[in-house]
């Protein structure tokens, strides 16, 4: 899997932030789990905010909060 070099040369230098351009959008579902649960526990790990861009519903509710885009408009979902 490529992706995982990718998220260990994005995380090696401990960044205070982490942007996440669709990471899982191009991976089967089981897949798309493993790499956010990865990147969530390094992101934790590291004391990392993991900024993340998803058209995913699933891979959205893994997130501690969300924000929404319609229209050129940003607004906060509720929290969990």
């Amino acid at each position: 899997m490529l992706l995982t070099p990718a998220i260990a040369r994005a995380l090696v230098h401990r960044p205070a932030l982490l942007l996440a351009d669709e990471p899982t959008g191009n991976l089967d579902e089981d897949t798309a789990a493993r790499i956010i649960d990865l990147l969530t526990r390094l992101a934790t790990q590291q004391a990392t905010t993991m900024l993340l861009v998803t058209h995913s519903q699933s891979v959205a509710r893994s997130a501690d909060r969300v924000l929404r885009m319609s229209h050129g408009q940003v607004s906060a979902e509720p929290s969990p």
